[in-house]
């Protein structure tokens, strides 16, 4: 039988996805990719696919989860399968540099980004970048992965050469430059089906590392985000219809059918995008409140696709 299939490699990010597809009795299956085989001697099975793979999968155990998530996705593209959030999607959803220069291209503004692999580099991408304070975060991140503020260089360098130094991932580290919100917020705007949904604004007073999901808000130690996250998370629809545009052009141009897109802006109101989530997920409270439901939006979307697949079958 047909039916919705999900890649991804966390149940706590899922579950609320599940949930909205029994509500509307659509017939789903979880595809848990920390592990598992491509068999390119078969064809897959019929039916639409979603990607929603992380890239903060390591921070759970799942280091390779993306490499393997990627190698399914070629092989059900190559067969001609409904695909959404395609290789394209996973390769920015694993990569700021690719996120920055996809948004540079489509004519969105991102901050000032040097990049640098090892210790000496990173010192001297902040000096190249010459301003300050700047911040360093992960090239292959999610949830604020190694986002950290410095006020000189040679801060930086005593953490670069400490301890406490965090190696990325991919070992790719980004120096940045730090741009402030005069109201202590960034904005969030989420996109289904590549249309406007709605954006919800974040209160940032208490640090950089932002995600809305549910389970990071019950402890969860890479993801803190405050005691309060009704009030940290507010849905406000004042996002300007011409950034809404060309932020729907973006995704389009870049073969991403969900995403959360969060900017900033200085205190001369100048707008900064500086994350493409293709893993987005939504803030239960902040939704609540208004009557907006990002996870039933995308259930429904997923089941209209499924029916027009057996339609043209």
């Amino acid at each position: 039988m047909s039916k919705i299939y999900i890649i991804h490699e966390n149940d706590e990010w899922t579950v609320h996805l599940t949930k909205r597809l029994e509500e509307l009795n659509l017939p789903y299956e979880s595809w848990h990719l920390d592990q598992g085989i491509v068999d390119l001697t078969t064809a897959p099975p019929e039916g639409v696919f979603y990607n929603r793979m992380s890239a903060s999968s390591h921070t759970r155990g799942h280091r390779y989860a993306p490499e393997l998530a990627g190698s399914v996705l070629a092989w059900l593209e190559f067969h001609g399968r409904t695909v959404f959030n395609g290789t394209k999607a996973l390769s920015l959803e694993l990569s700021k540099i690719n996120q920055y220069t996809a948004l540079e291209a489509s004519g969105i503004k991102t901050p000032k980004t040097i990049a640098a692999v090892g210790a000496n580099q990173i010192i001297l991408a902040a000096q190249k970048l010459g301003k300050t304070p700047f911040i360093t975060k992960h090239n292959r991140a999610g949830k604020g992965l190694g986002v950290q503020l410095f006020q000189t260089v040679e801060a930086l360098a005593e953490y670069v050469n400490g301890s406490l130094f965090e190696e990325p991932v991919d070992g790719i580290t980004l120096i940045q430059e730090y741009i402030q919100s005069p109201d202590s917020y960034i904005t969030r705007a989420e996109f289904v089906a590549r249309k406007y949904v709605y954006a919800v604004r974040v209160d940032t007073s208490e640090g950089f590392e932002l995600c809305p999901a549910d389970s990071c808000q019950i402890g969860d130690a890479f993801c803190p985000v405050g005691e309060e996250p009704a009030m940290k998370f507010e849905i406000k629809e004042d996002i300007d219809a011409s950034w809404i545009e060309r932020y729907e052009s973006f995704l389009q141009a870049n073969k991403i059918d969900v995403a959360g897109i969060e900017f900033i802006r200085d205190a001369n109101g100048v707008m900064y995008t500086y994350d493409v989530n293709t893993n987005t997920n939504y803030n239960a409270d902040a939704e609540a409140k208004e009557q907006k439901y990002g996870m039933l939006e995308l259930a429904k979307f997923l089941g209209a696709a499924l029916e027009k697949t057996k339609v043209n079958a």
